[in-house]
């Protein structure tokens, strides 16, 4: 999931997971935004040995 978010939103991906979790926190899905919280760890990750490359 987080290789699709920098795929599809590049640099404004990290905006978009956490419209992703405020979207499910709001509408009482806290195993939703659970899992796009892991994915926001990953795209962290993801992004930052990018920018060691």
């Amino acid at each position: 999931m987080a290789l699709w978010v920098e795929k599809h939103h590049g640099d404004a991906g990290g905006e978009f997971i956490a419209s992703k979790i405020d979207q499910l926190s709001q509408v009482g899905e806290p195993d939703g935004a659970r899992l796009w919280q892991d994915v926001v760890r990953r795209y962290e990750q993801l992004v930052e040995r990018k920018s060691h490359s």
